[in-house]
């Protein structure tokens, strides 16, 4: 975060007013990959969060951000 500049903010949990985004992806996160389907066992849902943070960030368009994808926002955007 230092190397890109970025400042790390802390804000108080379950806030949406104040943490908006950290919120809504966690709610998707419950939906899309947590209990999107039954698992056996955590272990193998534990597995399967790498591919789905893969997806979120590489592959699934965000209605937030003009349907791109965050990895796009991140490696083509120019600088102010």
């Amino acid at each position: 975060m230092r190397m890109l500049g970025i400042k790390h903010k802390r804000t108080r949990p379950y806030t949406p007013k104040t943490n908006g985004k950290a919120e809504r992806f966690i709610q998707t996160c419950l939906r899309e990959w947590a209990y999107a389907r039954p698992y056996e066992n955590s272990e193998k849902r534990t597995r399967k969060l790498a591919v789905f943070l893969d997806f979120y960030n590489n592959f699934r368009e965000h209605a937030g951000i003009n349907y791109q994808t965050p990895i796009s926002r991140i490696c083509c955007e120019q600088p102010l």
